[in-house]
């Protein structure tokens, strides 16, 4: 008799132990899930501002590649006389 209320101890703590894990998983999904969604316009927003910088120096490139007198001149070390 005292085996069996030692296994039924054991056994319900097992099952309170995974309980626990089950619905920390469940919170964890649920914060995920949370966070894309509120994160899903800020990425659209910086997709949006990376196609326009890529326009704008594609658009540079053919301008200097058309007229080569506006190129920008490289930026070396400063001298000092």
């Amino acid at each position: 008799m005292l085996v069996i209320a030692v296994v039924a101890v054991v056994l319900i703590a097992g099952l309170l132990y995974l309980l626990d894990r089950v619905l920390k998983a469940v919170q964890t999904g649920r914060r995920r899930r949370d966070i894309v969604s509120r994160m899903a316009p800020a990425i659209a927003h910086a997709e949006e501002q990376a196609k326009q910088k890529k326009q704008v120096k594609e658009t540079s490139s053919a301008l200097t590649s058309v007229l080569p007198s506006i190129q920008q001149p490289e930026k070396g070390p400063r001298r000092v006389a």
